[in-house]
């Protein structure tokens, strides 16, 4: 086990107890947004988009690409400071710290050295704050304290190639997360008080994907890719519930969170293309029929977003797509160049989608399945950006390479 130290600064004035009952319609508790599927609410679009936003605060927090978690007036950002992994209470309004955790954290070597900070979003709920280190570490906090509750390192050493980027869920009082890497992991779930291992499933090892929740026939299931499959789990055992093979060819990888629209899941990968299945049970058991395939059209880093029955992405070349999310045919491709990494996460915000790719620049467009339609494109960030941007009212949050910034709309 590697030494993993904790040294926590609790600040005075955090009262406010983050849990079920205190969730707010506007807050961003974890990846992906309130029900990991990239949907905003409560966001304000303008009437007509600025050339620029007006900037409330920004505020040095360390390095990193994990997106920050908000809830209520409070915002959890996760990123590294020097030799540790920092997870930091910031209050949203003024940026004023309320507290800190750190711990001594492995270093990030190789290809992936130039993303040395933690990528997996936070994730808020109960009462807890849960984050999931770029070596695998494990910790949960008490949200309004700071207070180290558990921390817990099960593969020491065992990371994918790029180390770890799946972000953790919070279901039950159930905190799951992918852990290990390269031929070697679990996905783990532990008791959110306690953080015994309540199950572990090894079926196969992990790669950056995240998982989201998907319910059919009143069984809940963790639905995830992994380093060769896109897997279904029970939520209450860890029982490998169905299992398709998608395997990764060449330079490509399992990076995309699966989209879960009712009983069917769409997952997509670079070299595969975007598919959809619906999840059945049948007899004892479930079964995954395919719905439908589309080889054309698929995004590697950033996962689609569906809005109006149809699915929004970025191409492996940076370019946004549409296609229908009952028939897989596509709507309309685009030459519009969002990142030439096709790095860019997309938010459905209701009237519009928002993307922020590494160049910074946040890009408002319409959710139309005729045409690509650019509204807006505005600069937030001096330095490189891989977050999602966190959008809440009028207000935007900005995790750029190390800062936070908040920028407000008109």
């Amino acid at each position: 086990m590697r030494n993993v130290r904790s040294s926590v600064a609790v600040g005075v004035g955090c009262l406010v107890l983050v849990g079920a009952s205190s969730v707010f319609a506007q807050d961003w508790p974890q990846w992906r947004g309130p029900n990991r599927d990239g949907v905003a609410t409560g966001f304000t679009a303008p009437a007509a988009w600025p050339a620029a936003l007006t900037q409330g605060w920004r505020t040095s927090v360390g390095t990193g690409d994990a997106t920050p978690a908000l809830v209520g007036d409070k915002l959890y950002v996760f990123t590294r400071q020097g030799d540790d992994e920092v997870t930091t209470c910031l209050n949203a309004s003024d940026s004023q710290q309320v507290w800190q955790d750190k711990y001594a954290a492995q270093a990030v070597t190789g290809a992936a050295s130039r993303h040395p900070g933690p990528r997996s979003a936070p994730a808020v709920a109960d009462g807890k704050v849960v984050t999931l280190g770029v070596a695998g570490v494990v910790s949960c906090l008490e949200a309004a304290t700071g207070k180290l509750l558990w921390r817990k390192d099960l593969f020491p050493g065992v990371v994918p190639k790029f180390f770890t980027s799946s972000s953790p869920l919070i279901v039950d009082g159930t905190a799951i997360a992918q852990l290990g890497g390269q031929g070697s992991g679990a996905i783990v779930a532990f008791d959110l008080a306690t953080g015994d291992t309540k199950w572990q499933w090894a079926g196969d090892a992990p790669q950056y994907a995240s998982p989201v929740l998907l319910t059919v026939g009143g069984t809940t299931q963790v639905v995830t890719l992994t380093e060769a499959s896109v897997v279904g789990l029970n939520v209450a055992d860890g029982k490998l519930l169905w299992q398709l093979p998608f395997v990764p060819e060449g330079r490509a990888y399992n990076s995309a969170t699966p989209i879960v629209d009712g009983q069917t899941v769409i997952y997509t990968g670079a070299g595969r293309g975007t598919k959809a299945v619906q999840i059945k049970q049948q007899g004892d058991g479930f079964a995954a029929k395919e719905l439908w395939s589309n080889p054309d059209l698929a995004s590697q880093f950033s996962t689609p977003v569906l809005a109006n029955g149809f699915l929004f992405g970025l191409s492996n070349r940076g370019n946004p797509f549409c296609l229908n999310a009952k028939t897989g045919q596509t709507a309309w491709t685009s030459d519009a160049l969002f990142d030439r990494g096709s790095f860019g996460p997309i938010v459905n915000a209701g009237s519009v989608l928002l993307t922020l790719p590494s160049s910074s620049e946040l890009i408002a467009f319409a959710p139309s399945d005729k045409q690509y339609t650019e509204l807006a494109r505005i600069k937030v960030a001096d330095t490189p950006t891989y977050a999602f941007p966190v959008l809440a009212g009028n207000r935007v949050f900005v995790k750029d390479q190390d800062a936070v910034t908040l920028w407000t709309l008109p």
